[in-house]
């Protein structure tokens, strides 16, 4: 048999390859995206930064395996695991209590004291009631939430203007008689 020679085109590149190719060659070499990228990352250190933004992660985070453990039907190996109890419903409204506290650390800040409080007395309470607290995972999120959320305080700007003096209420009006005439 006669080895028959293909012509090998430069631009040969497989589907997927050339599909690759064009996405980064439109999208990763637009030096506007990058601005737009560096721009959303420092509004969002700034959100952060204004906020207790990790005690409501730790506090949201917290709700999830205390809600889902008690509903869920694991296997360990060939085992089934069974984790339903008669606070199923208890452990719902831990959970759902739990993440809406998050949610409000992160929005309201002003409630930061309430909302670590309540999230550390939610916590330890879903001890007995969830699963040992969501087998530890949702007890230890939700205490360090907790605690962070009672421990943050509100950042100190120097860029914050001093309160306007209303001088038109202090300003003493000037008579005739005290010009010195």
């Amino acid at each position: 048999m006669h080895a028959r020679a293909y012509p090998l085109t430069v631009c040969f590149r497989p589907p997927l390859i050339r599909k690759t190719y064009v996405f980064f060659e439109f999208f990763g070499r637009r030096p506007e995206l990058r601005v737009i990228a560096t721009g959303s990352r420092r509004r969002f250190r700034r959100w952060r930064g204004e906020r207790p933004f990790w005690a409501g992660l730790f506090t949201s985070v917290a709700g999830l395996p205390i809600m889902y453990f008690p509903y869920a039907h694991l296997h360990l190996g060939g085992i089934p695991l069974a984790l339903s109890t008669t606070a199923g419903a208890g452990s719902v409204i831990i959970g759902t209590l739990l993440v809406v506290l998050g949610m409000c650390l992160w929005f309201h800040q002003q409630v930061r004291v309430f909302a670590g409080v309540a999230a550390l007395l939610l916590a330890l309470i879903s001890f007995p009631v969830a699963n040992f607290g969501g087998l530890f995972f949702g007890l230890l999120s939700g205490l360090i939430g907790g605690s962070l959320a009672c421990a943050w305080t509100p950042p100190t700007g120097t860029a914050e203007a001093p309160p306007a003096v209303n001088r038109a209420s202090t300003a003493v009006p000037v008579s005739e008689d005290q010009s010195g005439k």
